[in-house]
């Protein structure tokens, strides 16, 4: 069970689509698939049956170097029987600016049955160059990154205000990630447009297959399937993930402020 909050944030931050950013200069104007109040709750669980506890995320608004920015929360906790054994307190920061949609601080602060880390990292766009202040170590390092690097979280709302109607069933998608101090490539394969139901009805979702790489948080036999609203908001909606002992799940379990209706399908 090592990780699994981990695993969550770690796909929630992938489980999106690749477009180029249209550049406006008016951020004003423009249409985000989400907004200042909006607030998600997943909950966790271990072959099916298991509560393995909660994740949340939360948007606000915030401000860096006179440029308005969100700032989102992600929170993992372990509960119930689970925490007994294996107690979880996770805790995930993205401050990214409004008009480019990049990050420009992420703060990862965890506690995994007893496997910590504390970690601040400062993006600089203009020498394209990340800082990592390790506070478990007291060490600062620097990294070369990409121009158009995400962090684990800011990932998931850079890529939920794409446009994704282009498509297809197999396409795959790649998306750069900075995490364990290095950049990963991480690929995503559409798979189709089906309706699932959730706790609140039947919704349209899109699914996606994530194609992880071996050696890192999954193995090479895991498989895992990610579902996510077919409207403007592009919310997670589910996920699954068969892993080498038993299963894991994360079920949208309550949200507010979404930017967009939430469409729920109701039978006549």
């Amino acid at each position: 069970m090592k990780n699994y909050i981990y695993i969550l944030i770690f796909l929630i931050s992938a489980l999106s689509f690749g477009q180029s950013v249209k550049s406006e200069n008016d951020i004003s104007k423009k249409k985000y698939a989400f907004k200042s109040g909006e607030w998600l709750k997943f909950r966790m669980s271990y072959s099916n049956f298991l509560n393995a506890g909660y994740s949340t995320m939360e948007v606000r608004g915030a401000s860096n170097n006179g440029k308005e920015a969100f700032h989102i929360l992600g929170k993992g906790k372990s509960t119930g029987l689970i925490s007994l054994f294996f107690k979880v307190e996770d805790d995930y920061q993205t401050f990214m600016y409004k008009e480019s949609l990049k990050p420009y601080r992420f703060i990862r602060k965890i506690n995994e049955g007893g496997y910590t880390k504390d970690q601040e990292i400062f993006f600089d766009h203009t020498t394209n160059l990340a800082t990592v202040n390790n506070y478990k170590h007291e060490t600062v390092e620097k990294y070369k990154i990409s121009s158009e690097i995400q962090d684990m979280l800011s990932a998931l709302y850079f890529l939920r205000n794409q446009e994704i109607s282009n498509l297809k069933e197999g396409d795959n998608i790649e998306l750069k990630l900075f995490m364990d101090d290095e950049i990963t490539v991480f690929k995503l394969q559409f798979l189709e447009k089906e309706i699932i139901k959730t706790k609140f009805g039947k919704v349209r979702a899109i699914a996606f297959r994530p194609l992880v790489q071996t050696g890192r948080v999954f193995k090479e036999q895991e498989s895992v399937t990610v579902w996510v609203s077919d409207d403007k908001n592009k919310i997670p909606l589910l996920i699954k993930a068969s892993l080498a002992v038993g299963s894991l799940r994360a079920d949208l379990d309550a949200f507010k402020g979404l930017a967009h209706p939430f469409n729920i399908i109701f039978d006549n």
